[in-house]
């Protein structure tokens, strides 16, 4: 008889991870040996929990499922991550790529596809929802024809890295990319955070070391 598919759910809202451990556990085959509801915690519970599989939330409390996908890897790199997530942007799909994830579903997905999808990472294959494989497949053969610096960043923070590269002040990137002042604090900040870069010349020179602030 094969060993179960030892399972650990990293999800911020209680009861999604109440559904998916009754889900997870009714499977024949499947075991789900803890919860985490953050990134420290799920860093944690890897070191202790002899897992197979982490089904990874990108969106958690303080932190990135994407940050938390690299921890958790650090610590266990024979731990299989299976994203499940409401996101279905580009950038999420590629940064959680980037960050080691086999697996990439939307929350949206039928219990016959997480099932699917965990017995398919689990063996070490990647399994993504259809509505995401083309950006995946894209990702993994390379159709990329250059990386994306910064994955960690959303389009818009690259917008206004790549602006506050070339040079310009806050009010002149509100001014180029319509925004709001304020708006733009609040980019740059979360930019600091993600890039953790103590204030906005080493941003500036991170940018421009990846090939920012180039443009006009």
């Amino acid at each position: 008889m094969n060993d179960p598919v030892r399972i650990l759910v990293v999800d911020d809202h209680p009861t999604f991870r109440l559904g998916m451990n009754a889900l997870l556990s009714s499977i024949p085959g499947f075991t789900v040996v803890g919860e985490a509801a953050d990134a420290p915690e799920a860093v944690e519970l890897s070191r202790r929990v002899p897992a197979d599989v982490v089904i990874m939330d990108l969106d958690l409390a303080g932190t990135s499922g994407i940050d938390a996908t690299h921890a958790v890897l650090r610590e266990r790199p024979g731990l299989r991550v299976l994203v499940v997530t409401m996101l279905e942007d580009d950038d999420s799909v590629f940064a959680a790529m980037r960050a080691g994830a086999r697996g990439y579903l939307l929350k949206s997905a039928s219990p016959a596809d997480v099932e699917r999808a965990v017995r398919a990472v689990a063996a070490g294959d990647v399994l993504v929802a259809s509505g995401v494989a083309e950006r995946m497949l894209g990702f993994v053969t390379g159709a990329r024809t250059a990386a994306t610096p910064f994955p960690e960043l959303t389009e818009r923070e690259r917008e206004v890295l790549d602006l506050v590269a070339r040079g310009l002040d806050n009010l002149a990137v509100a001014r180029r990319l319509s925004l709001s002042d304020k708006t733009v604090r609040n980019h740059l900040s979360t930019i600091l955070a993600k890039l953790r870069v103590a204030d906005r010349s080493q941003a500036i020179v991170r940018a421009r070391e990846a090939g920012l602030g180039g443009g006009p």
